[in-house]
């Protein structure tokens, strides 16, 4: 039997009616069609579909959308301004090349914003930790810590 679920999703209200089994991965990306947020493993080990959820960065391939229920969202597609500037995160990865194939990039932006937002300048060593669980294929993670280290700068 279907539930009805209410949210912000990137600052707009939506409501829906889903499975009760739904993720909140599978309702941003199919019922919303908001797909910045990639789905690569389906049991939270790889980061790709981080979004940010009452303010925190997490797994939404992790949640069910019944359980973000009157939660606020955040998703790729929401953290650029309505003018189209970058957000600071999104710039400093596209300066310094902290992307190749861009398949993990929209759940490294979220999880790296969340992290400068706790840790307002983090070293190297912090930024390698807080993306543990956020997993890249192609950069070997060398351009994606200098682009932190850099929007950390300018989020500051």
């Amino acid at each position: 039997m279907p539930v009805k679920v209410s949210m912000t999703v990137n600052g707009k209200p939506v409501t829906a009616e889903v499975e009760p089994r739904t993720l909140l991965a599978t309702f941003i990306r199919e019922t919303l069609r908001l797909t910045g947020t990639h789905v690569g493993c389906d049991t939270a080990q790889c980061g790709a579909c981080t979004v940010h959820l009452n303010g925190r960065a997490v797994k939404s391939c992790n949640i069910l959308a019944s359980q973000a229920d009157g939660a606020d969202v955040v998703t790729i597609e929401g953290i650029a301004r309505a003018d189209g500037t970058l957000h600071p995160m999104q710039e400093a990865f596209r300066q310094h090349h902290g992307l190749q194939c861009g398949f993990c990039t929209p759940g490294m932006v979220m999880s790296a914003i969340d992290l400068v937002k706790t840790t307002p300048n983090p070293t190297e060593q912090q930024i390698r930790e807080g993306l543990d669980g956020n997993l890249c294929r192609c950069t070997g993670y060398h351009n994606i810590v200098k682009a932190i280290q850099a929007a950390s700068a300018a989020m500051r």
